[in-house]
Parts: structure tokens; C-alpha cells; sequence
């Protein structure tokens, strides 16, 4: 099918709450080239325990909010936002629907089924396969997937392992999947005692910082117990814990023990600040897509430690930008203790990490595939 421009796309997601998929979504809205594409974004409410992407770091962002279309299922709300986006598409008449996030994958693209968009997209940041649910939903979602799957024209992975996960679990044909990794803009240039003064972290500190929801699916409490560890090897080590989430005071009465050396940031809307505070970036989770916080620190020159889950390991080259471990806490003491001992090891594994992020992860490289890809689908 081939149209004259410029391309309408109707992008969705089920909330732009802080994290790699409102970040994404946002660069996408804002940076398809306009001579060639015209972007609605319909967004749902966030949670009261969330950060709202928009308000903190692109409050200019043109969204239209869909009523229902949020976190949590529930029946009358999915209707009513399976009502609103078909009356948003019949508005905007796009040629490609593109859905974000779980359960807007679910009612945009049935939205699009009855409304016949001719091109309809879908992107895993992550996946739900294991980690969230019960065995009995978990199986409930693959099939769901697996149904939506087959009235899908294109599968965007953010991580070759992801993608594999997901056709191990029967959901798409090879032929369907796109890799197309997250891109972030570099950082701008921000002194170390600056950065640290304005978090209140001690500027002769080894800082490890996490930058995230503190929910289940994180594991801080790993993260939490790892650095107790680290604490026998590195006593005047911190770590900076940047978020929050429904785990928020658990989590604190939790490092009451470690004392001074655990410090709760909450939201922080200037990133560079946080990247610039670090020695190293730590992600400790069960499950993940692409981490775009292992990104932006690699590019800000930050070695990343990770547990070896979902496409961690496609950001974090182990031993070269940083180190990717089993989702053990010895582990991940072990090699957060390594890299807060050995500064010139560091600093080595944070420059060749900058290096590789500008090539691999840049803004241009994530427009240009997403612009590649639409034109591919209204071409066959």
C-alpha cells in the first residue's frame, strides 16, 4: 500500500510513566521527520504511586489522554478506552497504528482490527511472560498475545533476547519481529562536585546508583542485601537509590541497618545530575527489556552492573563496559565491589561504554530504523 504524505501514525501507550517506554515514545512523537509523518499520541492517566514522564521531563509533549486507558485492567474502564481510541482513530484515520506497553497493545490494536488500519505495529519493551503473574495469568497473557500476534503487521523487539523469549513462547513468527534497541540523546556535561552537592551524597564517596521503580520486579531488597556485602569490602561506599513506587517504605525501613550509606533520591527530573553523582550503575531486577537507565549511563561514561536478564547483556558488554551476573546477591556485590575498588579499571570501562552507546543506542539510529520500518509496511 503506498500512500502520498505525510504518513499518519497514532502512536499509544497505556501511561507515560517514568521509565524506557515513555522516554521512547517521546522521542518517537517529537523526532519523525514532519515532512514525511504526522504523530498522534494517546496516552492513559498514571497511578498516584508513579512519576509522570510528561510533568517531570517533556511537559510540551502533545499527548491526548483516552479515559480507562491506564495500569490496571478492569472491565468498564477497558471498554470505555477501547471506545475512545476507535473514536480517536475514526478522527485521525492513520495508516499505522503503533502500540507501547502491555495493555495498550491490547486495546489499540483490537481498535485497529475493527476500525481496519491497514498497517498495525506493536513494540515489547519488555515482556510479562515471568515475574508478574501467577502461572495460571501468565499463561492467559501468552495466549493473548499469541492471538494478537497474528493481526499484527510488525513485531518491534528492543533486544534480540527478548524477541527470542517471546518466540519461545509461541508469540509471532521470526518473520514478523524488528530489533530495533532504544536510543537516548547524549548528555550534557556535568561536574562531578556539582552533581554531588546537589544529590547530598558525600563528593569523596564510591556512589552505586539505581535509577528506577522500587517494585517487585526491580528486586532492590536483592539490590539492598548485595550492598551490605559490599559495604564488608568498601566501608565508605554509597548507594543512591533515584525513584520510587509502591515498595518505597518497605524498601527504607529495609536499609535502616546500612545507615547513612543508603540514600533515597526520590523522582529526579535532571538525569545528568544522577549519571554524573555515579561510579557505576546497577540494575538488579528478575526480568527486563532493554534497561534504558544502562544506556544513558553508558553514555554518560558509567559502567553498568547488571543481572543477566531480558537484553541487559545488550548494553553492558561483560568485563568490557562493565559486568552482567546471575540474579544472585553474592554475585552482584562481588562485582559492584570490583569496579568501586579499581578506580582506573572504572574509568576504563566507562569510556569504552560512551564509545559504544554513541554508535549503538543514539536518538538518530532509534528515528531512523522506526522511519525505515513504517515505510518497509506501507511499501509491501
Amino acid at each position: 500500500m503506498r500512500v502520498a504524505d505525510p504518513v499518519r501514525v497514532m502512536r499509544i501507550i497505556s501511561r507515560m510513566n517514568v521509565g524506557g517506554p515513555a522516554w521512547q515514545t517521546s522521542v518517537l512523537t517529537r523526532n519523525l521527520d514532519p515532512e514525511r509523518f504526522e504523530t498522534r499520541l494517546l496516552v492513559g492517566n498514571t497511578a498516584d504511586d508513579e512519576a509522570d514522564f510528561v510533568a517531570l521531563r517533556d511537559p510540551g509533549l502533545p499527548v491526548v489522554t483516552v479515559r480507562g486507558l491506564g495500569r490496571a485492567p478492569a472491565l468498564l474502564d477497558d471498554f470505555r478506552a477501547l471506545v475512545g481510541i476507535c473514536r480517536e482513530i475514526r478522527r485521525f484515520r492513520p495508516h499505522i497504528v503503533h502500540t507501547h506497553t502491555a495493555k495498550a497493545g491490547v486495546l489499540g490494536r483490537v481498535a485497529a482490527v475493527i476500525c481496519r488500519v491497514p498497517v498495525r505495529v506493536h513494540t515489547f519493551h519488555g515482556h510479562l511472560l515471568h515475574g508478574y503473574f501467577s502461572p495460571f495469568v501468565s499463561r492467559l497473557v501468552r495466549i493473548v498475545e499469541w492471538v494478537l500476534a497474528r493481526r499484527t503487521t510488525a513485531l518491534v523487539s528492543v533486544g534480540e533476547q527478548v524477541r527470542d523469549d517471546l518466540l519461545a513462547a509461541g508469540i509471532g513468527r521470526p518473520g514478523t519481529y524488528v530489533v530495533i534497541p532504544p536510543g537516548v540523546a547524549a548528555p550534557k556535561a556535568v561536574e562531578r562536585g556539582h552533581a554531588r552537592q546537589a544529590l547530598a551524597i558525600p563528593e569523596g564517596a564510591q556512589v552505586a546508583m539505581f535509577v528506577g521503580r522500587l517494585t517487585s520486579i526491580k528486586r532492590v531488597d536483592r539490590l539492598l542485601e548485595a550492598f551490605g556485602m559490599v559495604l564488608e569490602r568498601v566501608p565508605g561506599a554509597v548507594l543512591a537509590i533515584a525513584g520510587e513506587g509502591d515498595l518505597l517504605e518497605e524498601l527504607q525501613a529495609e536499609a535502616e541497618p546500612l545507615g547513612d550509606s543508603v540514600r533515597f533520591l526520590g523522582w529526579q527530573s535532571d538525569l545528568t545530575l544522577l549519571y554524573a553523582a555515579a561510579d557505576l550503575v546497577v540494575i538488579s531486577s528478575d526480568n527486563e527489556g532493554m534497561p534504558v537507565t544502562l544506556i544513558e549511563a553508558a553514555m554518560a561514561g558509567v559502567p553498568g552492573v547488571t543481572t543477566d536478564v531480558g537484553s541487559a547483556s545488550e548494553v553492558v558488554e561483560d568485563g568490557v563496559t562493565g559486568r552482567v551476573v546471575s540474579t544472585d546477591a553474592l554475585a552482584l556485590a562481588d562485582a559492584m565491589a570490583q569496579l568501586l575498588e579499581d578506580e582506573d579499571h572504572r574509568g576504563r570501562m566507562g569510556d569504552l561504554a560512551a564509545v559504544r552507546a554513541a554508535e549503538m543506542f543514539g536518538v538518530q539510529r532509534l528515528v531512523a530504523d522506526h522511519e525505515h520500518l513504517y515505510g518497509r509496511l506501507l511499501s509491501a
